[in-house]
């Protein structure tokens, strides 16, 4: 489990498109790696599209937007194309990112005890620290979420 002022391991993992993505690439920008369960479920489609729609007000703002799921990439790829997301999505379906950053975990619906994916946001500073944990996801005005930790 990782906490706020803790320099994040540098990672790597595949997007939707086959691309490598490494942690490393990005210091010097601030980065949000946003976990969410699953592509296409009514939760997941309403955060993401709500980044997309104040995309360039993240972008403005300096920071540069991964989501993650367990999902694969065919799943990101169709996710991506059917909402038109600007940013992309990274395939965790050995969940070694969800281990690094600890939302993998029991959850509990109607009853049910399952492991799943903990909705959570991650906000890092240009030097990989990580300087926000965004616990209470709103998936209608997230973004604004993430706007507010520059100020």
């Amino acid at each position: 489990m990782i906490n706020i002022g803790d320099k994040i391991p540098d990672f790597q993992s595949e997007d939707q498109n086959g691309n490598i993505v490494q942690l490393a690439d990005f210091l010097g920008e601030k980065v949000v790696v946003y976990f969410y369960p699953k592509d296409n479920t009514p939760g997941c489609t309403k955060q993401a599209c709500n980044i997309r729609d104040n995309y360039k007000g993240l972008v403005d703002a300096g920071f540069k937007v991964f989501g993650v799921s367990t999902d694969n990439a065919k799943s990101h790829l169709k996710f991506v194309d059917k909402f038109d997301l600007p940013f992309p999505l990274l395939v965790d379906s050995d969940k070694k990112l969800h281990n690094i950053f600890g939302v993998w975990a029991e959850k509990k619906t109607f009853g049910k005890t399952y492991m799943g994916t903990i909705r959570k946001t991650f906000v890092l500073n240009e030097k990989g620290i990580l300087k926000k944990i965004i616990e209470k996801v709103n998936t209608s005005d997230h973004a604004s979420q993430i706007i507010d930790q520059v100020n």
